[in-house]
């Protein structure tokens, strides 16, 4: 097979080693280079990184609105176009470019979560359950029929970065069975999606990020989770703001207005919220490193709940 990959971010690197496992992979397109670190040096995506390492030809076109561009796409003559975190809303004179057309793994169980931030989205709404479709892409957001899926659960504990990562190993192997279909002679039925159950995942903000005390405890642990590694939520701390790593909820009654601390002690920091209390376990202070709620009660002791 002739297949082009597309893609940008991390999650789409274990993709690219599935698709590139026979050498078939002939092209890879990601986004153009941007500025990054403190330098604000042009730095390429992990994609690109990762084709360089094995010798595939890489595209950076800004889009392909240029003729040229989907010139170029056409005279590599590919089976199928896999497309994961691209980066780029593909016009239909690209997607009927392939023979096979455009596959996109995407991170959850279709129709819910179309969008940006599925991964995210799921912890925060409190599913207990997503996955990975790999969908046959057609002009609307992530509306596509399904070819194959997967499911896995949520832990109770899962941060935004864990599902991340275990959904970019998932996503590899929804492919990989994919493309063996197509090299045996067998096309993916492609089913199309439930009319009901249709979900947004809205690209993520990092206003969100910023933990309002007067909601329920279990919604703010949700988004502590959620938003790990990035943006990370933060909050105001008796007078200071913080980022707040790793918290869980607490099912407690009390009086107190939210945003107070109502117990501060080795086993973290209970601050009161509209239901219930969160219990801060690790947080950073501005310019620090992420630190124990221990270790941060060493430098404000009185906060510290005498015993």
């Amino acid at each position: 097979m002739r297949i082009v990959f597309a893609g940008t971010p991390d999650f789409a690197v274990p993709c690219l080693r599935a698709a590139a496992a026979r050498n078939e992979v002939v092209a890879v397109y990601t986004q153009p280079d941007r500025p990054a670190g403190r330098g604000r040096g042009l730095t390429p995506s992990p994609v690109k990184r990762e084709a360089i390492a094995r010798g595939i030809p890489v595209l950076q076109p800004e889009n392909f609105k240029a003729q040229v561009s989907r010139d170029a796409l056409a005279a590599l003559q590919p089976d199928v176009m896999v497309v994961v975190a691209y980066g780029l809303i593909l016009p239909q004179s690209v997607l009927d470019i392939p023979a096979y057309g455009c596959w996109n793994v995407h991170a959850s169980l279709l129709p819910r979560w179309r969008g940006a931030a599925p991964i995210q989205r799921a912890i925060q709404a409190g599913d207990t359950e997503t996955g990975v479709c790999l969908m046959q892409m057609e002009r609307g957001l992530d509306t596509g029929p399904v070819l194959l899926s997967q499911s896995l659960p949520i832990g109770e504990g899962d941060t935004g970065g864990q599902l991340h990562d275990r959904l970019s190993e998932l996503g590899a192997q929804v492919l990989s069975d994919g493309l063996g279909l197509l090299r045996a002679g067998i096309v993916p039925v492609a089913r199309a999606q439930p009319a009901e159950g249709v979900t947004y995942a809205h690209k993520l903000d990092k206003t969100e990020a910023r933990l309002d005390w007067t909601q329920p405890a279990q919604a703010l642990a949700r988004t502590v989770r959620a938003f790990n590694p990035w943006p990370m939520a933060e909050a105001q701390l008796a007078g200071e703001r913080v980022r707040i790593h790793g918290a869980v909820p607490l099912a407690l009654e009390h009086r107190a207005a939210p945003g107070t601390v109502l117990l501060a002690g080795r086993e973290g920091i209970d601050v009161a919220c509209g239901e219930g209390a969160l219990r801060i376990r690790v947080l950073q202070r501005e310019g620090g490193r992420a630190i124990t709620a221990a270790d941060y009660l060493n430098a404000r002791r009185e906060l510290v709940t005498p015993a």
